[in-house]
Order: C-alpha cells, then structure tokens, then sequence
C-alpha cells in the first residue's frame, strides 16, 4: 500500500524524482501537492483501492503525507 501511494507521488508530483520524500514529509507545507493534486491523489486513492473518500475526508490528518494517507487507507479498507 505505502510503495503505491509513494510511486503515485514520486510519478505524478515529483517528475519521477524521488528527492528527500519521507513517509511523513507534508505534501502541502513541501509544497509538492497544492489543492488540485490533493484531487488526483483522491481518485487515485478512489480507483486503486476501492474506496469512497468523503468530502469531510479530505482534510490533512488524512492525506497530508504518506504516512497518513495510509493510516487512512487502513481506517477505511479495515
């Protein structure tokens, strides 16, 4: 799951560099995704692994780094 969400970012975000991405690097305070690409990682999300993200989903603790998208993922997939 972590290996996924990591190569969506480093592919779509980051033009295949990987750089100084950790798992609990802010995707927003990085700067690497701004409002528009939390909206392609949310369909990626949605498409990838089945789910339905809420629109009161979509807040940082959720999908503001790695680590937290996957404690998200965890939570919704059970």
């Amino acid at each position: 799951m972590k290996k996924k969400i990591r190569g969506f970012i480093v592919e779509n975000f980051l033009f295949g560099e990987d750089g100084n991405l950790k798992d609990d690097t802010s995707f927003l305070d990085e700067g690497i995704i701004d409002s528009t690409g939390i909206l392609e990682l949310v369909s990626f999300l949605e498409e990838e692994f089945s789910i339905t993200v809420e629109d009161e989903d979509l807040v940082p603790e959720n999908l503001d780094s790695i680590n937290n998208v996957v404690s998200y993922l965890e939570k919704k997939t059970g």
